[in-house]
């Protein structure tokens, strides 16, 4: 089977997870496509997507600019010295993954009291999702054993993400918020020795979230 066969395959397969709504395929097409380069992951699978934005995604992960020139290029392909040089990978992005025993309880937290937006939820019943606040998005992952045994978060101050803010005036406020909606805090609103300001609250499953700013 030639190699462009096998490309033509792997776009096939590109197409279907979008159609069947796969959330792991979303990154691939958004760092492939610019017009879907700032989509979330559920925009972008609600997003239109065709074969022919699907081999596009395949030509761009193999160093050229879209299928025609792939097609053009691929006898060159099979030579790895021939291959056109790929541009330095850039990061775009990281996000936090929550392990939680309870994915709707732990859900519910982090949209009604800590002022998130549910992004997308995959599985039936929902195992996995994405929660967003502004530019802070956050993974949550139910799993069946907890990840930690006994106070070894508590006790070395385990953090399991960490949100930035702009102003500590922002961040006061935050707080206040919080406090106001009975979150739990592990460490109430101060400003470190070394300058910075934070707190740090605790979701229903133990998990450690840093907020922090500049000092003022």
């Amino acid at each position: 089977m030639s190699n462009l066969e096998n490309l033509r395959k792997q776009a096939k397969q590109i197409l279907h997870w979008h159609r069947e709504g796969h959330y792991t395929v979303a990154a691939t097409i958004r760092a492939a496509l610019p017009r879907l380069r700032y989509l979330t992951d559920r925009e972008v699978l609600a997003a239109s997507f065709s074969l022919a934005d699907a081999q596009a995604v395949v030509a761009r992960q193999n160093g050229f600019e879209d299928w025609a020139a792939l097609k053009k290029g691929s006898p060159a392909m099979r030579d790895p010295a021939a291959t056109p040089p790929v541009e330095a990978p850039v990061l775009s992005g990281a996000e936090a993954v929550l392990y939680v025993s309870d994915f709707s309880v732990a859900l519910a937290f982090y949209t009604q009291k800590l002022g998130f937006a549910a992004d997308f939820a995959y599985g039936e019943p929902p195992f996995f999702g994405i929660v967003t606040r502004d530019a802070a998005r956050l993974c949550l992952r139910q799993v069946a054993a907890p990840v930690f045994v006994g106070d070894i978060r508590e006790r070395e101050e385990l953090l399991s993400a960490s949100i930035t803010l702009d102003t500590a005036a922002g961040l006061k406020k935050l707080f206040l918020d919080y406090q106001a909606a009975g979150v739990s805090f592990h460490l109430p609103l101060k400003t470190q020795p070394w300058g910075a300001r934070n707190f740090i609250l605790r979701d229903p499953d133990g998990n450690l979230i840093l907020f922090a700013s500049p000092a003022d």
